[in-house]
C-alpha cells in the first residue's frame, strides 16, 4: 500500500521540521497515540490503539529516522506488532520546502500488513489509512500554527 499526499502549513521551514522532531507534539498529533518515548534522536518507540474496521488492536512499535537530508528532507523507517489483530512494517519519505514563508510538506509512504488486518480488504485498509494521515497532518497543523502564536 502507498500514500502520497502534500499539505501546506504556515509555518517556517525550520519550525516544521523541529516540531516533527518533538515526542511531545507528535503525540498529540500522532491518532489513538498512547505514548511516544524518544529513545535517541533518531529512534523512536510507540504504543498506538487504533480501530480498523472491526478490528480494535493496540500496536506496539519502533520508528527509525534517517536525517542525512535534513531539514529539507527525512525518512522514517518502522514496524509494529497488535498481538493477534496482526503486524505492520512500512516507512515514509518527508520534503519540506519553504514557500513564502510557509512550508510545503509533502509525503510518500508504504506499508505492509499481515496477520487479521490483512483479511480486512486493502480498499479500508486504504481508506482508513488515507483518513489517519489526513488527521495527523490537519492537527500537526493546527498545533504548529497555535505554538506560533503563543
Amino acid at each position: 500500500m502507498e500514500l502520497k499526499d502534500e499539505i501546506l502549513i504556515d509555518a517556517p521551514k525550520e519550525r516544521v521540521y523541529a516540531a516533527l522532531n518533538d515526542p511531545e507534539i507528535l503525540k498529540q498529533c500522532i491518532p489513538g497515540c498512547e505514548e511516544l518515548i524518544q529513545h535517541s534522536d533518531t529512534e523512536l518507540e510507540a504504543k498506538v490503539v487504533l480501530k480498523i474496521g472491526p478490528v480494535k488492536a493496540k500496536f506496539s512499535g519502533n520508528v527509525t529516522l534517517d536525517k542525512s537530508g535534513a531539514p529539507d528532507a527525512f525518512s522514517l523507517t518502522g514496524q509494529g506488532n497488535g498481538g493477534a489483530a496482526g503486524h505492520a512494517k512500512g516507512g515514509a519519505d518527508v520534503t519540506l520546502t519553504e514557500v513564502d514563508g510557509k512550508t510545503m510538506l509533502t509525503y510518500e509512504a508504504r506499508a505492509e500488513i499481515g496477520g487479521k488486518l490483512a483479511q480486512l480488504g486493502s480498499r479500508l485498509i486504504q481508506g482508513t489509512a488515507k483518513k489517519l494521515a489526513g488527521a495527523f497532518f490537519t492537527k500537526f497543523a493546527e498545533v504548529i500554527t497555535e505554538t506560533a502564536e503563543v
